[in-house]
């Protein structure tokens, strides 16, 4: 099921839908970073998308950032990666 798709499912499966949403999100994540963020965590609530982790280079940060907005492009996005 394509990200998009799990957005517009109906309302009444809004808790199944954020599941799979943060779980399409975090593959995109993994996938693009080459699992370089370490702890990720991605919580979707309320049309927004919230990443964590630690990751070693900003660069690492910016790519989950990409990916993550190319999974959930309707939702907002809020980064909290920590470079260390």
């Amino acid at each position: 099921m394509t990200p998009q798709a799990l957005i517009e499912r109906s309302p009444g499966m809004a808790d199944f839908s954020a599941r799979e949403l943060a779980d399409t999100v975090e593959r995109y994540v993994r996938l693009r970073t080459g699992g370089t963020i370490h702890s990720l965590h991605v919580e979707v609530s309320a049309g927004e998308v919230v990443l964590s982790g630690r990751t070693s280079t900003y660069y690492n940060k910016q790519l989950a950032t990409h990916a993550a907005l190319d999974a959930a492009s309707e939702m907002s996005l809020t980064n909290e990666i920590e470079v260390c």
